[in-house]
């Protein structure tokens, strides 16, 4: 019989012949460190109307809930950081991890081959995959699981990449080796904190989700609040503001992967192309993205917002 130590090594070579950067390995059990900070956040009201994240409070402390008989949480990091960037020449700002196609159908497809070939050598095993899916707290795992840090701008960084990448997860019934937590290297640092436009980041390591951008352009499905006005700085889909001011950011190097190379039509925009866009030009040119979820009327309504500002 194969040993854990075994398992665990052919894992995590198989995770990076699949393309991930990173995968680290927990033991899967109650998160009893998040337990008290999520309550916390709730009762202050951080996830403005994101009412999916009062569901399932027990499922996302505890993947033994997910999945009969877990044992590991297996945590991955696939690098999207763009080949080149939007110009910002007249143009409005999508955040880049939506350059390319969208990254839940991406990385799931690259998951689900990962698990066949683990299969094809360790044997039938159970297990669920999740790419910012389900009641799954991501950067919580991925910290215990080593690949980072969570730093003060609630993203996962890690010295040899920042923090230009998705998350994933396999919540499995096998028996691994567990991987050490690594250390905080945020220190004195506050640029995220000093940069954001909204002042979402009320305090270290917590977001006031109802006052980003991110979720005013993508979560929210009514009218943003005027508290936005004014403080767009022409974002109209996501924000990447506290990590493009992250010092450890410097070492992020673009993705090899083809399907997250920037979409040309997005790149050739201007303002007022933007402005002038149809339900039609919208289905094609956003088909196979993560902009597809804020759909046509969404996006125009961030346009109109970000508009007012110039």
């Amino acid at each position: 019989m194969i040993s854990k130590e075994k398992y665990s090594q052919l894992i995590k070579e198989k995770a990076l012949k699949f393309g991930f950067q990173s995968c680290g390995i927990s033991k899967a059990g109650f998160l009893e460190e998040e337990a008290p900070r999520l309550e916390h956040w709730l009762k202050n009201h951080y996830h403005g109307e994101m009412k999916y994240m009062e569901n399932h409070f027990d499922k996302r402390l505890n993947p033994k809930l997910l999945v009969d008989g877990a044992q590991s949480v297996i945590s991955l990091s696939y690098n999207y950081y763009p080949t080149l960037e939007i110009t910002q020449d007249n143009n409005f700002k999508i955040s880049k991890y939506a350059y390319g196609e969208d990254y839940h159908e991406v990385i799931k497809d690259i998951l689900k081959n990962l698990v066949l070939e683990l299969q094809e050598e360790i044997g039938e095993f159970g297990f669920r995959i999740f790419v910012d899916s389900a009641p799954v707290l991501e950067k919580a795992w991925a910290r215990k699981s080593g690949l980072g840090w969570v730093g003060k701008n609630a993203n996962l960084i890690t010295k040899k990449y920042g923090s230009f990448y998705f998350l994933a997860e396999i919540i499995c019934d096998l028996d691994l080796m567990q991987d050490l937590e690594t250390t905080d290297h945020c220190g004195t640092c506050r640029k995220c904190i000093e940069a954001c436009p909204t002042q979402a980041i009320v305090s270290d390591k917590i977001v006031d989700g109802s006052k980003c951008i991110s979720y005013a352009t993508i979560e929210l499905k009514n009218e943003i609040p005027d508290y936005f006005d004014g403080k767009m700085d022409d974002w109209i889909f996501g924000c990447d503001v506290c990590q493009d001011v992250c010092p450890w950011n410097r070492f992020s190097a673009p993705s090899l992967e083809s399907k997250f190379k920037p979409n040309v039509e997005k790149l050739n925009f201007r303002k007022e192309e933007w402005k002038d866009l149809t339900q039609e030009i919208f289905s094609e040119i956003f088909r196979k993205s993560a902009v597809k979820r804020t759909k046509f009327t969404g996006l125009m309504r961030n346009i109109k917002l970000a508009s007012k500002e110039n």
